[in-house]
């Protein structure tokens, strides 16, 4: 028994010093993720500032109902799921050939140049980015509204038409969100060992081939683990791109209307603290949802990659 106290100590001592470097992470995830679970119940209640969280009155479902029983609902709920579904698998194509071609240049000053010059617009601000697309795209003095304008003689209405914004917005979220997803697919590709490739070179194969037999089959765990944390997020927007972007115009609202530009137009109208933790609440469970079911189906076809 008293070999067994000293062998536990030994390990205890051994370990402490990860666990007290692990101890600001997990301080701050419970602050940042677990605390705030009790304001779930902000969702069901008739929120009072005056009486607070614990003391407002329940109202059952009520708050959920304004996101049903609205005439955007259909438009909102389509536009959320299918952009999401669009750039989570563009993103993911432009992502892996982006480090694939990134991870073909030899010279390390220019691979650091063309990284930076990618991951760039990731790093600006959404107000920053609405106003350089509103440079090119001005009815008055837009670069591009003028080129078309020269060529066709008619000035597009770009801040008055919807047809244009489903390319204008997945253009604008790939070019800002591809070098944030390229590095984490380079990430996983500087860890593979380049005797693979070397013997491929041996054997007489091409480099797509390469690619195709070596680099794709190596990327496939993360590929599907990034899609399913992805999936998470598949009920939610990007408030500055929706929002910002289209410069608040709503005659833009049938393309760029989504959840969250609707609950936030209506708290400005209503104020209402409930219905926006109503819609929250649905998007974490339908979020949860979809990483459970996009897990399973991950686990069935190869069950090393699934997360869970």
């Amino acid at each position: 028994m008293k070999g067994n106290k000293k062998s536990l100590g030994k390990q205890l001592l051994h370990w402490l010093p990860f666990y007290l470097m692990g101890l600001p992470g997990m301080t701050y995830l419970f602050i940042n993720n677990y605390m705030p679970l009790a304001g779930l119940q902000i969702a069901f209640k008739d929120f009072n500032y005056a009486k607070g969280m614990w003391e407002s009155p329940w109202n059952g479902v009520k708050n959920f109902e304004f996101l049903f029983k609205s005439n955007d609902a259909f438009v909102m709920i389509r536009n959320t799921l299918l952009y999401n579904i669009l750039w989570i698998f563009l993103g993911m194509v432009l992502g892996v050939g982006a480090a694939i071609l990134l991870n073909e240049v030899k010279n390390a000053a220019a691979k650091k140049f063309y990284q930076t010059v990618i991951l760039l617009p990731y790093l600006m601000s959404m107000v920053v980015i609405a106003y350089l697309v509103y440079a090119y795209l001005s009815p008055t003095s837009g670069l591009i509204s003028k080129m078309i304008g020269r060529i066709t003689g008619s000035i597009p209405q770009f801040y008055q038409e919807p047809k244009y914004w489903p390319f204008i917005l997945t253009f604008v979220n790939q070019w800002r969100g591809i070098g944030f997803g390229m590095i984490l697919y380079l990430s996983s590709l500087l860890g593979i060992d380049p005797a693979y490739y070397e013997a491929a070179s041996l054997d007489g194969a091409s480099k797509w081939q390469q690619i195709r037999l070596i680099t794709i089959p190596l990327l496939k765990p993360t590929i599907l683990m990034l899609l399913i944390l992805n999936m998470g997020q598949i009920f939610r927007s990007d408030f500055g791109l929706f929002y910002q972007v289209p410069m608040m115009q709503s005659a833009l609202m049938p393309a760029t209307q989504t959840i969250d530009t609707y609950v936030y137009r209506a708290l400005l109208k209503l104020n209402n603290v409930g219905m926006s933790s109503a819609a929250s609440f649905i998007q974490s469970v339908v979020g949860f949802i979809f990483i459970v079911v996009a897990n399973k189906i991950v686990s069935r076809l190869d069950e090393n990659s699934s997360v869970f």
